[in-house]
């Protein structure tokens, strides 16, 4: 299947899913409500078969209040990628747990949530991975202030 049959199947999965450009990879951008459903059916249906979650990370979009999450999903059977994107607010941000989908993810989330400050609903172990447990901020927040930071001359 080629990039765009491959959205026009997603699209027709999932009518909310919208083809976001400027990616080398086919992608799209779907509402959070939902979004652990539509990942499944990526996961599970055979005309795409995305077993393998190759990357999830997070984007600080500050200026407009939100952050996005992206999923980087990789079919090992058909040989197609696929990059999902997810809007949350910043303010209050929460997004369903996709560990039980990709145990891979129960990893990356945690680096999500240990580095952006945002938590996953009914992750099995949500706790911080690479900065100590008394570690206050979130370093990739465009936000983050700490007084050891080198300053970008003016």
């Amino acid at each position: 299947m080629d990039a765009q049959a491959l959205l026009q199947a997603i699209t027709g999965v999932n009518p909310a899913a919208q083809e976001r450009p400027n990616t080398n990879v086919p992608a799209v951008q779907v509402p959070v409500a939902g979004l652990h459903a539509f990942l499944q059916v990526l996961r599970d249906d055979p005309r795409f078969s995305f077993d393998f979650l190759l990357d999830h990370t997070a984007i600080d979009w500050m200026a407009d209040g939100k952050f996005e999450l992206v999923y980087q999903l990789f079919s090992t059977l058909h040989g197609h990628t696929l990059m999902v994107g997810v809007l949350i607010e910043r303010e209050q941000p929460l997004a369903p747990t996709v560990s039980d989908l990709w145990p891979i993810a129960e990893w990356q989330e945690r680096e999500v949530y240990d580095l952006f400050g945002i938590p996953y609903d009914d992750h099995p172990d949500l706790r911080r991975l690479f900065l100590e447990d008394d570690w206050t901020g979130y370093p990739l927040r465009k936000d983050y202030q700490d007084k050891n930071m080198l300053q970008r001359p003016q």
